[in-house]
């Protein structure tokens, strides 16, 4: 069974959902990484204002040393850079898959007006946009489309993780 897997994608994708829903399905733990940023980002996200990668550095650790501490768990990152990715690989203690949640700028847009309490603004949705790079080919990860009900994809992803640990 897969140890450590990251739920990513941008801002309003959806991770906190299909990771508590996958947490349930495979009975593991998962854990937000939105609770894992330094006071400082959320200030500034909540402001605005994107993050820069000095910005992104010690919250990509904490991410990382939670997959090493805690595995088996599942953690919610928006991971959107493969420097990103690869520097969550690399302290986590062990093999990571990503589970990428991908979807139009409409759709996601729809998902984040639809939303309230979140620190994250939806204007900054460009911004991550723009930050994206989609896990490539050599990367462990699986891309689902998100533009479909909630049980139809959380099954399409246990099957995929299904058929990767085999």
């Amino acid at each position: 069974m897969t140890q450590r897997i990251v739920v990513m994608g941008v801002s309003g994708c959806g991770k906190s959902s299909v990771g508590a829903a996958l947490s349930g399905a495979l009975g593991i733990p998962y854990r937000d990484g939105d609770d894992l940023h330094p006071a400082v980002n959320v200030a500034k996200m909540r402001a605005g204002e994107a993050l820069t990668d000095a910005d992104r550095w010690p919250w990509l650790d904490r991410v990382a040393q939670d997959l090493a501490r805690l595995a088996p768990v599942i953690v919610g990152c928006s991971a959107l850079r493969r420097a990103y990715r690869d520097r969550i690989r690399a302290g986590a203690g062990g093999p990571v898959l990503f589970v990428h949640l991908a979807g139009s700028r409409e759709v996601i847009a729809a998902r984040m007006a639809a939303r309230s309490g979140h620190f994250m603004p939806a204007s900054l949705l460009d911004s991550q946009f723009a930050t994206l790079e989609p896990p490539g080919p050599d990367e462990a990860a699986i891309t689902v489309d998100i533009d479909q009900p909630m049980d139809r994809l959380v099954a399409e992803i246990l099957r995929r993780l299904e058929l990767r640990d085999r």
